[in-house]
């Protein structure tokens, strides 16, 4: 175990180098891979060579063997959680977001008296609000996607309206200059330099999202739903079901992660993060 890890860290840091250098491209997908393997082997190796019990933590083959075995249930929740709840509240919440930035950005009104109050709801406990919630819209995915726009509105809000002021003076002054009105001035220079800051805003809304929902569904959900299986089967004791659904989760949201990423990689080309990136 000792020399796969130590051939893995030197496999990943030789990696890096080459990828640093410009040798390797279109091979960086293998660094978290390798690292990953290397996680996983030691787990395995840990758990069943010191005889760790399986209540505590079982080994990956076994959390794989039970996530095969269960897979009409994990579809079952992942439909429940992910396509019902996380989709429908992330689109909603953020664009309402947007929508409001927008409104924020036109009244200096708003701007004073909204802000504040988004930043004091949006640290409010996720605990606190799931409750609130399903007493309103009741048990069923509703209330899981109504905790998920109450999270991903004001991270949405405060990101665009920062990303609108990115435009410099300059610029602006360009615009005034050839006698473009607002809404030209919106489009063509300020969407395109907030455009950063809204995928930076939609990508951390995609995993606040699925972690909304999931604590939102210890609250009250019908028999169904990831948060509700997690919940259930620690009181049976059933772990290795468990982190077959935190599994699922994390493969979920960072499929869903990705995914933005990419989009964002070919709408904002332009931008030096991405040039360098290229």
């Amino acid at each position: 175990m000792v020399a796969t890890w130590l051939f893995a860290w030197l496999f990943v840091e030789r990696l890096a180098r080459a990828l640093r250098s410009g040798r390797a491209r279109g091979l960086a997908m293998l660094i978290p891979l390798v690292f990953g393997l290397s996680i996983l082997l030691a787990w395995e190796v840990v758990t069943r060579g010191a005889h760790v019990p399986q209540v505590i933590l079982p080994p990956p083959s076994q959390v794989w063997m039970r996530l095969t075995a269960s897979l009409p249930t994990l579809w079952a929740d992942f439909q429940q959680t992910v396509l019902k709840a996380v989709l429908a509240g992330y689109f909603m919440g953020c664009a309402s977001g947007f929508a409001i930035a927008i409104l924020v950005d036109r009244s200096p009104f708003l701007k004073a008296g909204l802000l504040p109050i988004g930043n004091f709801v949006s640290a409010l406990p996720i605990i606190g609000i799931a409750p609130i919630m399903v007493m309103w819209f009741g048990f069923d995915w509703q209330s899981k996607a109504a905790v998920v726009v109450a999270m991903t509105f004001f991270p949405m809000l405060v990101n665009t309206v920062s990303g609108l002021n990115a435009a410099s003076a300059i610029e602006r002054d360009l615009m005034a200059t050839y006698a473009a009105g607002y809404w030209q001035t919106l489009v063509k220079l300020r969407l395109p330099a907030a455009a950063p800051f809204i995928f930076n805003a939609l990508k951390i809304n995609s995993t606040l999202a699925l972690i909304g929902a999931i604590v939102a569904e210890f609250f009250g959900t019908p028999i169904v739903g990831m948060g509700f299986r997690i919940s259930t089967e620690v009181g049976r004791l059933n772990i290795d079901l468990v982190w077959a659904e935190i599994a699922m989760a994390a493969v979920a949201g960072s499929a869903f992660y990705g995914v933005i990423a990419l989009i964002e990689r070919s709408v904002t080309f332009w931008h030096p993060s991405v040039r360098g990136r290229a």
